[in-house]
């Protein structure tokens, strides 16, 4: 599979930079006559001087000779001046003992005693780790939910896990409205196509994190050192930068292990990738090779696979004892609708369609069984309930126990979610994908499609019409499929990832020197 492109246009550099929210000041010229563009840059905090303001970057212009590849010149330079310097707002929170001797980095004040570095000791305590996640989508917060369900498993008392969502808990407004912003890019989708594709490049999300941090910069540092954590474990594409700008100004970077998990199966945004991370763990090889393009070393990925919740790592009862506690037939094969956990997509037209394709007209008896998980969509549930069906179709609202769900299943229609993918593949069922969100879950579908393990449809009477072939004529189609499924699945993903950070941890034998908030 051909991994995806983002084409570039040519762009006007000092218009592209003032749309970026640097600020030109107006053309002056110099001693020459030439007329110069000035560019004037932040106020930074440098640790070993007082704070002042950098001398401004100039683009000089001669007429029609402008030279479009001396500007972008100046602008590459002042990006990695914006990105490599440390903001003034990180001055007063600095957490390294060694340094902080009670007073702020400028001198002017002493430090309030919530920022004050507490003597480190070395006593036998808990281990800390936090997740950093967001609420934009459900699949970060279930393989964050994961991971802890995870630490809690192997290790016990021995680790205390947070799970946070950074964004929401730690910024102000209007970076706290990061979820919601999601959600409504997402219900137009050509919005969220356009915003995804034009933040992909580097030059553009580097830049607006730096931006960005200057901002945040002093809310997130609280809400990170709050917790004292020994491991910080990013699970969402927007957790990294800023984070790692602090550890590295604070002098963190190696005193704390910072990994990524990597939630999306194939195609993937950049801002996943940063150079900085202890361990980026990566689903697949495709996500791996991204990384690496990225600049990440071969020590630094590890391809483990996606974690789930450790519940679907564990045998599950038979198919009939399933079926039976559920309230499905016990000996019809049955298909397995779903619609996430807010039961969205074409769910009541896919059971419509099912409940004719899977009913035997010439003998007059079913052929197969539907359940559907409607999420937290109530309306949707009475509706369905309400049907007179012909065959057995047994409706579900939220459910906690999805292993049990697809367990008693023998295949599954759902939309390209990295998490449900990754969990029908762990109990061998064959997929049919019914739509993606654009971006990163595009490459869902090939990775699904192109190993044999399902196909992809949009319309509800095709998708019902595959479903009656695999429970029909075209029964080893499926049973190869879930063959194929099971060949790609890593139940033991989440293990692994607790388990290389249990030794990482080990080895840096961290005592945390944070401050509290």
């Amino acid at each position: 599979m051909q991994p995806s492109t983002v084409s570039k246009e040519p762009v006007n550099p000092p218009g592209f930079v003032s749309r970026l929210g640097f600020a030109f000041s107006s053309p002056g010229f110099n001693h020459d006559g030439q007329s110069t563009l000035l560019l004037s840059h932040y106020l930074y905090f440098d640790p070993k001087r007082k704070p002042k303001i950098k001398a401004s970057l100039s683009v000089s212009s001669k007429g029609a000779d402008f030279s479009h590849r001396r500007a972008m010149e100046q602008f590459n330079r002042a990006i990695r001046f914006h990105c490599e310097r440390i903001p003034l707002g990180f001055a007063s929170i600095q957490a390294d003992s060694n340094e902080n001797s009670g007073y702020r980095e400028d001198g002017n004040m002493p430090l309030e005693e919530s920022e004050r570095i507490p003597k480190s000791t070395v006593t036998d305590v808990p281990k800390k780790v936090l997740i950093l996640m967001s609420d934009t989508g459900g699949g970060h917060r279930a393989s964050a939910e994961a991971i802890k369900a995870a630490f809690m498993e192997e290790y016990g008392e021995d680790y205390q896990v947070f799970i946070t969502d950074l964004w929401t808990d730690h910024t102000p407004w209007p970076f706290n409205q990061l979820p919601k912003s999601y959600n409504f890019l997402v219900k137009h989708g050509t919005l969220w196509k356009m915003t995804y594709y034009a933040s992909a490049p580097r030059v553009i999300h580097r830049t607006n994190f730096a931006a960005t941090s200057t901002f945040i910069a002093r809310e997130v540092a609280k809400g990170l050192m709050k917790y004292q954590p020994d491991i910080i474990i990013s699970v969402h594409p927007l957790m990294q930068h800023v984070p790692l700008r602090i550890l590295r100004s604070k002098g963190l970077l190696k005193k704390i292990v910072f990994t990524t998990v990597v939630t999306d199966l194939s195609t993937c945004h950049p801002t996943w990738f940063h150079k900085l991370v202890t361990r980026c763990y990566c689903p697949s090889e495709e996500v791996a090779k991204r990384a690496s393009r990225a600049g990440l070393k071969p020590p630094q990925i590890k391809i483990y696979g996606l974690p789930v919740r450790p519940s679907f790592v564990k045998p599950v009862r038979p198919k009939d004892e399933l079926r039976k506690d559920l309230g499905m037939d016990e000996q019809l094969p049955a298909v397995l609708l779903m619609g996430g956990g807010e039961g969205m997509g074409p769910i009541e037209s896919t059971a419509r369609a099912l409940g004719d394709a899977l009913y035997d007209e010439t003998h007059g008896e079913p052929i197969g069984q539907v359940l559907v998980i409607c999420g937290r969509n109530k309306k949707l549930v009475q509706k369905l309930q309400a049907i007179n069906w012909r065959i057995p179709v047994e409706v579900k609202g939220f459910v906690t126990k999805m292993e049990e769900c697809m367990g008693a299943c023998d295949c599954i229609i759902t939309k390209a979610g990295p998490g449900t993918i990754a969990e029908a593949m762990i109990r061998g069922l064959p997929m049919i994908l019914n739509g993606y969100i654009a971006g990163q879950e595009a490459g869902n579908v090939p990775y699904v499609v192109e190993n044999g393990c399902g196909k992809f449809s949009r319309s509800p009477s095709e998708i019902a019409n595959i479903v009656s072939q695999w429970f029909g004529p075209k029964q080893g189609e499926l049973v190869a499929m879930s063959k194929n499924t099971l060949r790609l699945a890593r139940p033991d993903a989440v293990f692994k990832i607790v388990h290389d950070l249990h030794e990482l941890v080990s080895q840096r034998n961290l005592v945390p020197q944070c401050c509290t908030s």
